[in-house]
């Protein structure tokens, strides 16, 4: 087995300092950040990075959108979005209220795969019309 490729910058050996925030590798191999598209990659990630160890962040609509350059609309569009996937939960802070607190969530376990059935040695083998009309309960 060949050894993994060594950075161009070795000496500059990124370490987390303070708070770190982390995203789950599932993102990309599972395709989630292209389902989501740019923009609510983006809150996604900005959501991570200011979440506590809860993954809960209180950043405002309006923080966020001024974080990223984004208008208001964009960054409510994604944060649906991001809740219609089950990434994202939100809990206003009065009834009426369109911010609040946004909180991560785990990724949806994916669905397994479908194992194939098993078939039958009789089932690649033609077939008569008369056991056809048998199995319709037709008799000839």
């Amino acid at each position: 087995m060949r050894p993994p490729p060594s950075p161009p910058r070795p000496e500059l050996y990124r370490r987390p300092a303070g708070r770190f925030g982390w995203l789950e590798d599932r993102l990309l191999q599972e395709r989630w950040l292209a389902d989501l598209g740019p923009n609510a990659t983006a809150v996604l990630v900005l959501l991570a990075l200011a979440a506590d160890r809860r993954g809960a962040s209180y950043y405002s609509r309006a923080r966020m959108a001024s974080l990223l350059s984004m208008d208001l609309d964009q960054v409510d569009h994604s944060l649906k979005r991001l809740q219609a996937l089950n990434l994202l939960a939100f809990r206003p802070w009065r009834p009426t209220s369109r911010d609040g607190v946004w909180q991560l969530l785990p990724l949806p376990v994916p669905n397994p795969p479908k194992q194939p059935t098993q078939r039958s040695s009789t089932q690649n083998e033609p077939t008569s019309i008369a056991n056809i009309l048998k199995s319709l309960g037709l008799s000839t």
